[in-house]
């Protein structure tokens, strides 16, 4: 029986990413599918992305062996059960100069883990899986045939030497349209150049649920910007276009300068429009974990030796002392951090819950601002009480056709989920098992 998910994650981890493909990861084989999963540069570059999700893999292999053994239930059906895709994509924006957040995750994207605990780091020759194999004579053959199966972390994933575009494009043409969700948790890269490629390919998809931007609240990099927007703002405008009756009305102005890629427009007439579904900051910011409610599942499991408890702890106790260091008065075991990019796993698994609602103006049109000098990444969106008007004509209060009944794009920006207490709960009881 088919899943009754199936999903592409694209990502950059980071700390919340890896508790987001953790979340996915740990569901039920009949929720969820990740089929794909594709890497683009973010809060680190993308080969120490690529190793932190190797590591991943190679974590939750000790793990489930570790349950075994202790007669646990194993879970994680979603690498016992199938085999994702793991793909490199994009190292840079379309546009413009790199951004990253190491600043934050750390330079390795996981708290420095790889150089504090190296134990918990796959061997370095996982490396060899993303290359092409050179050509071989009989005794390198040999040699290579005589390695123990063990020695490369191929078991849990697939590893792919296509770019990750092309793989988002392959599965989309070789799946029926409508049955796979596409997961943005980091810049938007690899999508706009899937669209840009294949747009009505693209377009197949059933849906794209993306953490960035805000609207209502203030930026996390600049007082306008999320972080994810603000590291491609080009790419995202492109893909938020594809949500608008006429994508024209919203395309990104080109820029020149020493980083720019050429991408085409889009076809004037498209078979469908996007369903584009955003976590932005406006909801992330409110859904927290604590080091209270981390420790109270991690703590005992770790003084058991579960693998991936300890290794969670590695890299979560320094995340939460960095949130503690910031913000004032959640200290010790208040101290707490968003859980932005596993809402939108959490809503893809729970999505027919009707307490999940999107703003009251959704679809609104938001826009991505790509040009200005200060606003760089801003999600742009109308708050004006005003009607939208029976006419596309451009008319003097409405510059930018923000009325006109067929431009714009058409976004469900998220604003209430099942309880603000509740993710938390439900991501670590799916992780390691309820309390």
């Amino acid at each position: 029986m088919a899943p009754k998910n199936r999903i592409i994650i694209d990502t950059d981890p980071g700390v919340d990413d890896v508790l987001a493909i953790l979340l996915a990861f740990a569901a039920k084989a009949e929720d969820l599918e990740v089929m794909l999963i594709s890497l683009t540069f973010g809060n680190v570059d993308v080969r120490s992305c690529l190793r932190n999700v190797v590591a991943i893999f190679h974590i939750l292999e000790k793990e489930l062996k570790w349950r075994e053994e202790q007669g646990q239930p194993i879970g994680f059906e979603g690498i016992t059960k199938y085999k994702p895709i793991v793909a490199i994509g994009a190292d840079e924006p379309l546009q413009d100069t790199i951004e990253s957040a190491d600043y934050f995750h750390g330079i390795d994207g996981l708290a420095g883990t790889h150089t504090t605990h190296p134990h918990f780091s796959p061997e370095e020759n996982w490396k060899n899986l993303f290359e092409e194999p050179p050509v071989e004579d009989d005794l390198t053959k040999k040699a290579r045939e005589q390695t123990k199966i063990e020695d490369v972390p191929t078991q849990s994933f697939t590893p792919s030497l296509v770019p990750a575009h092309k793989e988002i494009l392959r599965l989309l043409r070789e799946n029926e349209p409508d049955t796979i969700t596409l997961i943005a948790i980091g810049p938007l890269t690899n999508f706009a150049l899937a669209a840009s490629e294949d747009p009505e390919t693209f377009l197949r998809c059933k849906e794209v649920v993306t953490m960035g931007g805000t609207v209502d609240g203030i930026g996390n990099v600049t007082p306008v910007a999320e972080f994810n927007v603000y590291a491609d703002p080009y790419a995202a405008a492109r893909v938020y276009a594809l949500s608008s009756p006429i994508p024209s009305s919203t395309m990104p102005v080109p820029m020149e300068g020493e980083r720019s890629v050429h991408m085409p427009t889009y076809p004037p007439k498209l078979s469908k429009q996007l369903k584009l579904t955003l976590m932005s900051l406006d909801i992330t910011e409110h859904h927290m974990l604590s080091r209270r409610e981390f420790n109270a599942h991690a703590s005992s499991l770790a003084a058991k030796a579960s693998p991936l408890a300890q290794w969670m702890t590695a890299f979560m106790t320094p995340m939460l002392d960095k949130m503690e260091r910031l913000h004032h008065g959640h200290e010790g075991e208040g101290a707490a951090l968003a859980l932005h990019d596993p809402l939108c796993v959490w809503y893809v698994l729970t999505q027919e819950d009707d307490r999940w609602k999107p703003s009251s103006r959704s679809p609104e049109d938001i826009r991505i601002e790509t040009a200005g000098q200060w606003t760089r990444g801003m999600t742009v969106g109308d708050k004006r009480s005003r009607k939208r008007r029976n006419s596309d004509g451009e008319v003097p209060h409405d510059r930018g056709n923000w009325l006109g009944n067929r431009s714009g794009n058409r976004v469900y920006r998220m604003l209430e989920s099942p309880g603000r207490g509740v993710a938390a709960v439900y991501l670590l009881d799916t992780i390691f098992g309820p309390k």
